[in-house]
């Protein structure tokens, strides 16, 4: 016989699901991961397929659909329009937006960029081309290996900006072109952290989108877009506060204009 809990939890620690961005894979976030865990925080770090933001958000849903528990979604760079999208999943309780695009509903990266002047990334993005089912042909881009540690990860060490060089993830130029079908900011409560050094997405418009969330907002002047890696105290910080704020006054939703 199966004996019900008299007195279950009713605020349970939610499960940090990090989501890592283009260019990178979830080892970006080992330091963060580190750091959650030390505070008795579950977290997972799956796999962005960086095939296109449909695909790939429709993935975070499914990750997100097999979790026992409340999520708080935290989101790096391309990362932020998954967890924009996959974010309206009914046990997400927070979104963290790290140096992260953050879309409008119906708008796509490329609209969201093009009010900002380009970033030093727009010019050194190497193409490549990668099979469809179909037999037909499409195009992922990476980061020219040697303006990598400038444009990504300025402030991480030489040998390690390399060797993420090296192991880049490319992403599906449709990522850009495909308008986000939601935007899940606008029921649950937001976190952000600008990267003030950014050479990947403009600190500006980092800035915007947060702004526009109405998200919990702290900057870091020097730190380059890969804030996961030289940050990952300063990332953690800002995630647990979003966890403890969640936990407090779980119930219902942020009212949103």
């Amino acid at each position: 016989m199966t004996t019900l809990n008299p007195n279950p939890n009713p605020n349970p620690t939610p499960t940090v699901v990090l989501v890592h961005g283009a260019f990178s894979d979830a080892t970006g976030w080992i330091g963060v991961i580190a750091e959650l865990r030390s505070s008795g925080i579950p977290v997972i770090a799956p796999p962005n397929p960086l095939r296109g933001l449909t695909w790939d958000a429709a993935h975070l849903a499914s990750v997100l659909a097999q979790l026992d528990g409340p999520a708080v979604l935290v989101g790096h760079a391309y990362g932020g329009a998954l967890i924009t999208v996959a974010g309206t999943a009914e046990n997400v309780v927070a979104l963290v937006y790290v140096a992260a695009y953050i879309p409008q509903e119906g708008e796509t990266l490329d609209r969201l960029q093009a009010g900002f002047p380009p970033s030093p990334l727009t010019g050194h993005l190497k193409e490549w081309t990668y099979p469809l089912r179909d037999g037909d042909s499409a195009v992922e881009v990476t980061i020219e290996v040697t303006a990598f540690p400038s444009v990504f990860a300025a402030d991480v060490p030489e040998n390690v900006a390399a060797a993420l060089a090296a192991a880049q993830r490319p992403l599906a130029t449709a990522a850009f072109t495909e308008p986000a079908s939601a935007a899940a900011w606008r029921t649950k409560p937001s976190w952000a952290l600008v990267a003030g050094a950014d050479r990947t997405i403009d600190p500006d418009l980092q800035r915007s989108g947060a702004t526009r969330a109405g998200a919990t907002t702290v900057e870091l002047p020097n730190t380059s877009h890969a804030a996961p890696l030289s940050e990952p105290t300063r990332v953690a910080a800002l995630i647990r506060d979003a966890v403890r704020a969640t936990t407090a006054t779980r119930g219902g939703t942020r009212r949103r204009r």
